[in-house]
């Protein structure tokens, strides 16, 4: 592998803005050369140079939560088709959800999922055990150095995976050695909801009510419930996709995040929509949990930037047009993001609403910290290389013709964004380049400590 040597760009990381070049060598990172040292990184030999001045060089966004729909789905994406439009939008590795076909819900299937991974995926990559009302035997077993974590449903979502069993969801939580990861949501106060919606509005439901069905309230519930057990039997619990404002106030800021035992994620879909949205996009924004009211959209961003909430991901999670297109309560929730996530929370830095370090905290550091990813989520002498190029000035607009989900929709169709992303990184490899891929590489399988890095730079 060629030593390369990224020149002159605007290095985010661990809190420092600052001009520099970063050289990788292999796949790893070799050096980091502040301008301010003087070093003349035109006496290296054998480097090629890739000019990043104007640009800022981010480490590779590490997302927590996708649904790349393989197997078993994969007429709707596939690990090969998402992972590039996951590197095309700055992500370098992934954590892909076990609600697939057949459910993640046992090592065997879970090791399966791997080597599909190894053999199509771009990116690097990590899988989700799925959890069931039975299968507590599989979690005991899973080994917390190679998997991420393991997923609960608490509300019904895609593939059905509910665990509504009270002993069993306390066994999970005192058994589990891995993160506790939930899809929060109270199922008894949604299909109350959803009944009441029915008898007024028969199976002609309008798309604006999803919100009212899949309330503020069945979060909350779920979400209390959840945080009243991790604190009872000490687990790592971690909520994903948080939607309302009320939910933020159960959780601390008071702590660094890596002695934190509950923790939150927020959706970049969350932060941008609300609710007055289901006016133009109706199911095209029909996400569980849904998108809710402009309160909870801004107090999300507030719980965002006081650090109680701990990282930004997607839930990227694509269906067929013709899917989106049915009537409510034939429309499967979920859409695809992976490709836009970066660019959206630059557009937000655009707007003055949040620092450029802190997007870079909260989707590259924290992941690395909150999951112990080894030697990721930082620009660090001898770190994996995973970093990303991003122009902040070079404006386009989302189109059909530009989209790379495999779908073939995006909720962000006619949407201008004002940075670009130009090159992105994995283990070393320069993957993708304005627009073109280089497909002779393949991601890495994460690895994860078990006990957390000493050094924590988000506190």
């Amino acid at each position: 592998m060629e030593r390369i040597l990224i020149s002159g760009a605007t290095i985010v990381n661990e809190g420092m803005v600052f001009q520099g070049s970063v050289l990788i060598n292999d796949s790893r990172i070799e050096e980091i050369i502040p301008a301010t040292t003087g070093d003349d990184t035109g006496s290296l030999q054998n480097v090629r140079v890739i000019d990043g001045r104007g640009q800022f060089l981010f480490p590779g966004i590490i997302d927590d939560q996708v649904h790349f729909r393989d197997p078993g789905l994969t007429r709707k994406g596939d690990l090969h088709t998402e992972s590039r439009a996951a590197v095309a939008g700055g992500v370098t590795s992934f954590m892909d959800m076990p609600n697939t076909d057949p459910k993640a819900t046992t090592l065997a299937i879970l090791e399966d999922k791997y080597s599909l991974a190894a053999q199509k995926s771009l990116a690097n990559y990590s899988f989700f055990l799925g959890a069931t009302n039975d299968n507590l035997e599989e979690i005991i077993k899973a080994d917390p150095e190679k998997i991420c974590g393991v997923k609960v449903f608490l509300g019904a979502s895609t593939g059905n995976m509910l665990v509504d069993d009270p002993l069993a969801l306390e066994n999970i939580f005192r058994n589990s050695p891995l993160l506790v990861a939930i899809h929060s949501e109270d199922e008894g106060i949604i299909r109350k909801n959803l009944a009441e919606f029915r008898e007024r509005y028969g199976n002609d439901i309008p798309m604006w009510a999803h919100p009212l069905i899949r309330s503020a309230e069945a979060c909350f519930s779920s979400t209390s419930r959840a945080i009243e057990l991790a604190q009872r039997f000490g687990t790592r619990l971690h909520i994903l996709h948080l939607s309302t404002a009320r939910e933020t106030e159960l959780l601390r800021n008071d702590l660094p995040l890596r002695e934190k035992r509950i923790t939150s994620e927020v959706c970049v879909h969350h932060l941008w929509f609300d609710d007055s949205d289901y006016k133009t996009l109706g199911s095209r924004i029909k996400w569980n949990p849904a998108i809710k009211t402009k309160h909870d959209r801004e107090s999300l961003f507030k719980g965002l930037l006081e650090d109680k909430i701990d990282i930004i991901a997607t839930d990227h999670a694509p269906h067929l047009e013709e899917e989106k297109q049915r009537p409510y309560l034939d429309c499967p929730s979920g859409g695809p993001l992976i490709q836009h996530s970066l660019v959206i929370m630059l557009e937000f830095y655009h707007q003055n609403k949040i620092p450029v370090e802190k997007i870079v905290e909260k989707m590259c550091h924290a992941p690395a910290i909150l999951y112990r990813i080894r030697q990721r989520g930082f620009i660090r002498k001898g770190y994996f290389a995973d970093l990303v190029l991003v122009d902040p000035d070079s404006s386009w607009v989302v189109s059909k013709e530009n989209l790379l989900y495999k779908c073939g929709w995006s909720p962000f169709e006619g949407q201008q964004f004002k940075s670009r992303v130009t090159h992105t990184f994995v283990n070393g490899n320069l993957v993708y380049q304005n627009n073109q891929f280089d497909e002779q590489f393949r991601g890495q399988r994460l690895g994860f400590d078990t006990f957390p890095t000493q050094y924590d730079p988000c506190k």
